[in-house]
């Protein structure tokens, strides 16, 4: 039921980044469900992670590794390995032993991911049996493909790409991810992998992939819970022929930056568009606020209830389930009276009532169409925010109440 996302575009290879594939059948027999992606020698590494408590054992591993030049990524699909303890840790450092032992690389190398159901023990010997086809995989032209096997609930894979030139260079940025259910990130998405042949120093590269996450995966959300395993990954493999970027300043830096903003931007709406069950693409503008945060407060305030998420698939403009959101959303001495929302072009309330100029007809009109806007003007300063969500349909409910039958 993917909302306007069509076949992957175009996903250019990125020299000195490989990917590949093989199947394991975690869940399936014949699922392609394990993937393997090595970086060139001299590539700089930078991660974002979950903010949840019962962070999964890899994400655990990962962070411990980040500092070690990292050379492979490995993630299953099927299982998150998350809540499983130390018997968990030990399986995902298997797990890395195994592929290190078969490149002949440090184990402090290999980053683990994983993705599933939680609290289940990770079949260590599947996934293991499974590595030495997904090296044999390697190619820098398998992000399609690749795409596919880091998918879970997704219906359709995600993946962009963006090219720029800098002095006769073509530099490229690109990335995939996985996600449609179990999404309010707050740092990332489930899991997100991008890379770009540029040269960046690793302290460079962590700002600009922070920097990216918060304007990108950091502002979606499909029904506000955030997972235990989720984890974003910006790879710098320096093949491309361009001085190193060592200063966040220049203009190599600053259209590097675009692209990969861009490229996090593209994944991350992709997910949104991808929303288990999800049948409209909402995108919720919070203007007029006093301070980001009030901002984002009030928009996810409006994006996550349930009734605002129900009516919107019902096609039902219930305004009134919008103002009670921005009621309660905690906006310290709210003036109602400064308060209008519109429903695309059409305002809905004006300064905290039923817009005079607001018919009914008018609002059912834009409920109908597939992708929505919910602009709010809180009159209250400069600060603005966007966010991006979905429906609640009984396909969501269907989805979550059989995913682990």
């Amino acid at each position: 039921m993917a909302v306007g996302l069509g076949d992957l575009p175009v996903l250019h290879p990125v020299s000195g980044f490989e990917l590949g594939i093989a199947s394991a059948g975690i869940k399936k027999p014949g699922r392609r469900d394990v993937v393997v992606m090595r970086c060139a020698p001299g590539s700089t590494v930078a991660g974002v992670y979950t903010q949840n408590a019962f962070c999964a054992a890899p994400v655990v591993l990962c962070k411990q590794r980040m500092q070690s030049a990292p050379r492979y990524l490995v993630t299953n699909t099927g299982n998150a390995n998350a809540a499983t303890g130390e018997p968990g840790l030990q399986a995902a450092n298997a797990v890395c032993a195994q592929l290190a032992q078969l490149v002949d690389c440090p184990i402090e190398q290999v980053l683990p991911f994983s993705t599933g159901v939680i609290g289940e023990p990770l079949p260590v010997e599947k996934i293991n049996a499974a590595l030495p086809a997904a090296l044999a995989d390697l190619s820098t032209d398998h992000w399609a493909i690749a795409g596919e096997g880091i998918m879970t609930t997704d219906t359709l894979p995600k993946g962009a790409s963006v090219q720029f030139e800098y002095q006769g260079v073509t530099v490229t940025v690109t990335g995939i991810s996985k996600g449609a259910g179990m999404i309010r990130p707050n740092m990332a998405t489930m899991l997100g992998y991008m890379a770009t042949d540029a040269a960046v120093s690793q302290d460079v590269l962590q700002n600009l992939l922070h920097d990216a996450a918060n304007k990108s995966f950091n502002r979606i959300t499909i029904d506000g819970d955030t997972s235990t395993n989720d984890s974003c990954i910006l790879v710098a493999t320096g093949q491309a022929q361009v001085a190193p970027i060592t200063q966040p300043e220049g203009e190599l830096y600053h259209a590097l930056r675009e692209a990969i903003n861009q490229v996090a931007m593209q994944l991350a709406q992709a997910i949104v568009r991808d929303g288990e069950g999800a049948t409209k693409f909402v995108t919720v503008q919070v203007q007029g606020g006093a301070q980001q945060q009030e901002c984002l407060d009030v928009a996810y305030a409006v994006a996550h209830s349930p009734l605002i998420k129900t009516a919107l698939f019902a096609s039902d403009p219930n305004w009134g389930r919008i103002v009670a959101a921005i009621g309660y959303a905690g906006v310290h001495d709210l003036n109602i009276e400064g308060v209008n929302v519109f429903l695309g072009d059409v305002c809905i309330v004006a300064q905290g009532g039923r817009a005079q100029s607001y018919t009914e007809e008018q609002g059912a009109a834009i409920m109908q169409q597939s992708e929505i806007t919910i602009r709010i003007e809180l009159g209250r300063g400069a600060c603005s925010e966007t966010i991006w969500t979905t429906d609640l349909s009984h396909e969501y409910v269907r989805i979550n109440a059989e995913y682990r039958s």
